[in-house]
């Protein structure tokens, strides 16, 4: 039998409890902050990332995993005769999926798995390839389940606020000061044949009722939910509206665990706080 390694981008977002449960090793994207550089949930936290902000209207640069950081990464394990299953973030989203790929092509017995989303999507496709590992499959047999099953993964998040995407860059100054007047809730939908995202639904007025509209719609969507597994991910939230997340999932489906955690700092400094996310699976 294979003596497998679980690995992934720790931008997959697993919280610690189901890192630890599920044993799944991670690596770190590279912050840089002013002239400083951090590990993402390593010695920086998106409470730094929104303090910074606040105080001095800065926002970090997110670096991707070099081939050489990967290298390093891995090199131990396949040095004790492991082979390693190693989940990155979407590739149309980075080039750390090239440069896990050319790593692994260097040392051999690593295989790379695009998992074509981000965040609670890419910790879905994590969490069946430990299903997977433990029904004792073959590696070959492991890495065609995950490329066929991330299809079946489906990841969405909803936004308070467009002020990080267009500080960022990522969005215009009235498309950002429209949706803050109009009290505006955009979701991005990501798609799982790439990770690209796209604008989806829009709710307006408060986050709580736009949080439960926003499950209602997203999980009656598909008629052929897996109810084995549901991730919740925010970006700091009250706890109110992650109860109001999950109580709006239990009445559409009746899922066996809901997992809730945090999103990583490469997450965060885009989307801002009072961001929730969801990610399920069809059958």
């Amino acid at each position: 039998m294979d003596r497998i390694i679980l690995s992934a981008d720790r931008i997959c977002d697993l919280n610690p409890e189901l890192i630890k449960k599920f044993e799944v090793q991670t690596i770190p994207y590279t912050i840089i902050l002013g002239n400083k550089s951090y590990k993402d949930n390593v010695d920086i936290t998106p409470a730094h990332i929104y303090k910074a902000y606040e105080e001095e209207k800065i926002l970090p640069k997110t670096t991707a995993i070099n081939v050489i950081e990967y290298y390093n990464y891995f090199k131990a394990w396949v040095d004790e005769g492991y082979k390693v299953i190693h989940i990155t973030l979407g590739s149309a989203l980075t080039s750390s999926y090239n440069n896990c790929v050319l790593a692994a092509n260097e040392l051999g017995n690593v295989y790379t798995i695009d998992s074509q989303n981000l965040s609670m999507g890419t910790g879905m496709l994590v969490l069946k390839a430990r299903e997977l590992i433990d029904q004792g499959l073959s590696i070959d047999e492991i890495v065609a389940q995950l490329e066929e099953h991330r299809s079946k993964i489906h990841a969405s998040f909803i936004l308070d606020t467009l002020e990080f995407l267009h500080a960022g860059g990522r969005c215009s100054k009235i498309a950002s000061l429209g949706s803050n007047i109009l009290r505006i809730k955009p979701v991005i939908n990501v798609d799982n044949r790439s990770g690209a995202m796209s604008v989806g639904n829009k709710y307006r007025g408060a986050l709580d009722k736009s949080i439960a509209k926003y499950i209602k719609d997203k999980l009656s969507s598909h008629d052929n939910i897996n109810p084995k597994r549901m991730i919740i991910a925010h970006s700091g939230i009250d706890p109110s509206c992650i109860e109001i997340a999950k109580q709006a999932a239990a009445k559409m489906i009746d899922f066996e665990d809901i997992y809730i955690t945090r999103a990583s700092c490469t997450i965060s400094s885009h989307c801002g706080p009072n961001t929730l996310g969801i990610a399920f699976e069809t059958k």
